[in-house]
């Protein structure tokens, strides 16, 4: 069947797609092969290698839920403090006021050009020196202000993009109406921005979670990875079987996020279809009360 982008495939073009795929299934059934003979010869494929994952709690009890409870607790913090700082910041960058537009993306453009990690040792010394902060709270509080500070640089340029994203008519409509460029912004743009910047934020999100596994392997903090390394030698040198364990965890936690995300992408675009973007005579007359912002003109 021909469509307007591309023309159906032949009976040769089919074959050679066949040949492809088969080529591809074999090359990869001896890939996997390979990486399963050679984990056999390291004995990393034995059952007492993975006997404390699958066979008792001792190995979750004392590493495992301890250090995925740090990862949470970091991750956790770093979103609520990043999002509305992120949010903030990518809305002052389009302040008409140049006191409001410059500092805001001075200080955008400078935490975003930082690695995270320089961030967190940076915080670490800061809490050793100027604060009363416990040494065994240091290192959550660092990982938590690196996180913070490099990834809401990156979300205000992520709300900055969305907002710019919609179409300039948004905003006419709405000054037109009376609204002041504050009201607009709230009720107008962001609910719409909000849609096309959901799944850019959540790869954020995901980002922090993945992100905290640096303080592990330099702030000491004991999150989920590093708690693997100590598990691996307690066990017997089992790196293969406890990282794969952390691996699996990794990609539960940041699945969960990205189909909760679909899921709320989904559910604001159907309420979008249904109530429409307009705004309505009651938020008008709310928003733009007489004497107010001026009389604001209706019909219907």
């Amino acid at each position: 069947m021909s469509s307007v982008l591309y023309d159906s495939q032949g009976p040769r073009a089919k074959r050679r797609n066949v040949l492809y795929t088969a080529v591809f299934i074999v090359a990869l059934a001896a890939v996997l092969w390979w990486v399963f003979s050679t984990l056999a010869d390291k004995d990393q494929l034995a059952w007492e290698k993975w006997k404390p994952f699958l066979s008792g709690t001792e190995a979750y009890s004392t590493y495992i839920w301890p250090g995925l409870e740090n990862t949470l607790k970091a991750a956790a913090l770093a979103m609520v403090i990043a999002l509305p700082l992120g949010a903030v910041f990518g809305i002052a960058r389009l302040s008409d006021h140049v006191w409001v537009r410059v500092p805001a993306a001075i200080v955008v453009e400078f935490f975003r050009a930082i690695p995270v990690l320089v961030l967190m040792v940076f915080g670490l010394a800061l809490y050793s020196e100027y604060t009363d902060v416990s040494s065994d709270n240091r290192p959550l509080y660092a990982v938590v202000t690196g996180l913070v500070l490099y990834n809401a640089s990156v979300l205000a340029e992520i709300v900055r993009a969305g907002i710019l994203s919609l179409p300039r008519g948004q905003s006419e409509a709405a000054m037109a109406i009376g609204l002041r460029k504050g009201q607009t912004m709230q009720v107008v743009l962001l609910p719409q921005a909000v849609t096309a910047m959901l799944p850019a934020i959540v790869s954020q999100l995901v980002v922090i979670v993945k992100d905290t596994a640096i303080g592990g392997a330099v702030l000491t903090f004991p999150e989920l990875l590093s708690s693997a390394n100590t598990m691996s030698s307690y066990y017997g040198a089992n790196t293969i079987a406890s990282f794969t364990v952390v691996a699996l965890i990794f990609i539960v936690i940041n699945f969960s996020l990205t189909s909760f995300a679909g899921w709320l992408e989904r559910r604001l675009r159907r309420g979008r279809k249904s109530t429409g973007v307009v705004v309505g005579a009651g938020t008008v007359d709310e928003l733009a009360a007489p004497g107010e912002h001026g009389d604001v003109t209706r019909t219907g």
